[in-house]
């Protein structure tokens, strides 16, 4: 196998959420395989990457100048940045895990050449998407931060569970809807789906809803992921060795979405 195909050595890496977590182990891994990385969240993480920028991914003004911030093109873009519905606020879980991080992924569009890609960072709780794409497409069809927003308020059942799963089940969605347009222009889209891992959201999960509430969620190779599990992945697809897909969300849940599948079908196993 050519290892250069895994390698990130002469390219710029922007990866969000970059101070704990997926993102932090991320951006670890992509300065290991070669890349100039350019670290963004709210607060400076205690490794810095080649570059730091902080942002608020709920205000728009602040993405704005991050976006400035960021020097030179881009050849791979990671949206790790998020937040549960732990926090206990639909509206600003809606706007910071997919209204914001589009806002930004598109400010960075036109950095961005032939031949770079895009990762995005969805959820297993977004397993069902396709289920509630009628009423996630009415998020989507909004154009600006502001109208995301104004959806949301004038939309308050669907984001009575907490906004979450919206707003993962519209990153999926995202990336599905502007993989041809984005195709055409030679980048790459894609996400992951992380089951249960071990990051600061999980414990904002187990603050607010107990451990009994993560207990529902299977684990099926015996034990819970680890961030650096989630962040070898992202790597992987926005590297070379990943050049011929796009538009898909890879679940990276240890076998979740595919038991769930199998139990629905009469086949003994």
């Amino acid at each position: 196998m050519n290892e250069r195909l895994w390698r990130y050595d002469g390219r710029r890496a922007v990866v969000t959420g970059c101070a704990s977590g997926i993102g932090a182990h991320l951006a670890t891994q992509l300065a290991d395989l070669g890349a100039h990385v350019t670290g963004l969240d709210l607060r400076r993480p205690e490794r810095s990457p080649a570059e730091f920028v902080e942002v608020d991914f709920a205000d728009p003004a602040s993405i704005d100048r991050a976006v400035g911030a960021i020097e030179g093109p881009v050849d791979a873009l990671f949206n790790v940045a998020g937040v549960s519905s732990g926090i206990g606020n639909p509206l600003l879980v809606v706007t910071i895990n997919f209204l914001g991080m589009r806002h930004f992924t598109e400010a960075l569009l036109d950095r961005m050449k032939p031949g770079s890609a895009i990762a995005n960072v969805s959820s297993l709780a977004a397993s069902n998407y396709l289920a509630n794409a009628a009423v996630t497409a009415g998020l989507l069809a909004t154009g600006s931060m502001a109208e995301g927003i104004s959806w949301c308020e004038d939309n308050p059942a669907a984001l009575a569970d907490g906004g979450y799963r919206l707003s993962k089940e519209a990153v999926i969605l995202y990336g599905m809807t502007r993989a041809l347009d984005l195709g055409e222009r030679g980048i790459r889209i894609n996400c992951t789906g992380p089951g249960v891992t071990e990051t600061p959201i999980l414990d904002q999960l187990k603050s607010a809803y107990g451990q009994d509430y993560l207990e529902a969620f299977p684990t099926l190779l015996g034990h819970v992921c680890g961030p650096d599990e989630q962040a070898s992945v992202l790597a992987f697809l926005n590297s070379p060795a990943a050049s011929y897909i796009s538009g898909q969300v890879i679940w990276v849940d240890g076998g979740s979405v595919a038991n769930k599948i199998a139990e629905g079908l009469e086949v003994p196993r």
